[in-house]
């Protein structure tokens, strides 16, 4: 056996980076950006005001000075004259400041009859001016790769792009194994069950930047294994679950092997999820993970989700650790790197009493994955521990 960093490790070597693409700005949410993108233009493009009032020359500010005012400047619709001495124009908030102006009065601090206006207050220091170039300029660059979140969506716009280069969706297979699963919906027999981890691996995938296809369920014999695997041509990754351990209907492996399947390794250090398989077979990268549902869900944390970021050219890294305050004592752990299901809340974490790797109800009530080293010491309340979020 290996341990987690070594598989994890082993399989960013596995791993080839998607090919970009150009996608609409509207549906760039959530993907990732490939290449910088540069500025196409300066925001704002001119001094603008940042309120509402009157814009004037700041030299003239004094308490109870009195302007005339000359014009009006919106947004959209600048004032296209000059201030002269003693001249005011009424402007609204994102409008052009004019030619001349290098204060812009709230209309809150003026009193106004007619075209005349007076000030009411002595000048602060804020001149309620944004000025150009003020959030960027032309050039300015936004830096790739980056997952594109709604806030880069609208940064993006700003700059004028309507499409963005993105690296291409991931393919996803996944592949579950088994004379003893049923899809959900169907009625299984007293000996069957559903196969539930096909559908939480998709939806944790295509949470985070896959396209996913459910294959039907292959048989524990070779004639359907082959024909399954032979619907997955063109997957980027393909993903079994189940038939990966050493048991006699267990041939997943055997079958991949002949159809071209390089192996890289075979069985993890850890708990959940001992009997892992990966390697390459043709273009497509193979995870066969193993078949108990929480098992191949932690393992989707740990390895899947890595790997696939590292499809999406963003870093090779494991998830990312984060430490909590212990709520209760913990025995000493055995050799394998555990990852028990756990809540968190407010700082401190606590472990549920149920650790059986085929408790899905504990799994869904769980927000964090609690790691304990292998061999790792009894542990006392208080003590600081690592966990990976999962919700």
């Amino acid at each position: 056996m290996i341990s987690v960093s070594e598989a994890l490790s082993m399989l960013f070597t596995l791993v080839r980076v998607q090919e970009t693409e150009m996608c609409p700005l509207s549906l760039s949410a959530g993907r990732v950006l490939a290449t910088p993108i540069a500025a196409k233009l300066t925001q704002p493009p001119f001094a603008a005001s940042s309120m509402d009032g009157y814009a004037i020359n700041s030299i003239e500010a004094d308490l109870h000075a009195q302007f005339a005012v000359v014009g009006e400047s919106a947004a959209g619709h600048r004032f296209e004259g000059k201030l002269g001495a003693g001249q005011a124009v009424r402007i609204f908030t994102g409008a052009p400041v004019p030619e001349g102006a290098d204060l812009v009065v709230i209309q809150e601090d003026v009193e106004r009859r007619g075209k005349l206006i007076t000030l009411l207050t002595e000048k602060d220091g804020n001149s309620n001016i944004r000025p150009a170039g003020q959030d960027f300029c032309t050039g300015d660059i936004m830096p790739a790769p980056r997952v594109l979140a709604p806030s880069d969506i609208a940064l993006a716009a700003s700059m004028n792009h309507a499409n963005l280069p993105v690296f291409k969706k991931p393919v996803v297979a996944i592949i579950s194994t088994g004379d003893e699963l049923v899809q959900p919906g169907e009625s299984p027999t007293p000996d069957q069950i559903i196969a539930s981890n096909t559908y939480g691996l998709k939806a944790l995938m295509e949470a985070n930047g896959a396209e996913t296809r459910i294959l039907p369920i292959a048989r524990d014999n070779r004639a359907s294994l082959e024909t399954i695997f032979s619907l997955a041509d063109g997957a980027d990754l393909i993903i079994t679950i189940g038939g990966a351990s050493v048991g006699e209907h267990d041939i997943v492996a055997d079958v991949a092997a002949s159809l071209g399947l390089e192996q890289s390794f075979y069985k993890v250090a850890m708990r959940p999820g001992k009997p892992l398989m990966a390697g390459r077979m043709g273009t497509s990268l193979m995870v066969g993970l193993p078949g108990n549902p929480v098992s191949a869900m932690v393992c989707g944390h740990i390895f899947l989700l890595p790997v696939l970021r590292a499809m999406l050219g963003l870093p090779k890294e494991p998830a990312k650790r984060l430490s909590a305050t212990l709520s209760h004592s913990l025995p000493s752990n055995g050799p394998r790197e555990h990852y028990m299901r756990a809540s968190q809340k407010d700082g401190y974490i606590k472990a549920a009493e149920r650790q059986d790797s085929a408790l899905l109800t504990i799994l869904s009530q769980s927000d964090a994955l609690l790691i304990r080293p292998p061999n790792d010491q009894a542990r006392a309340a208080g003590e600081q521990v690592e966990f990976i979020s999962i919700s």
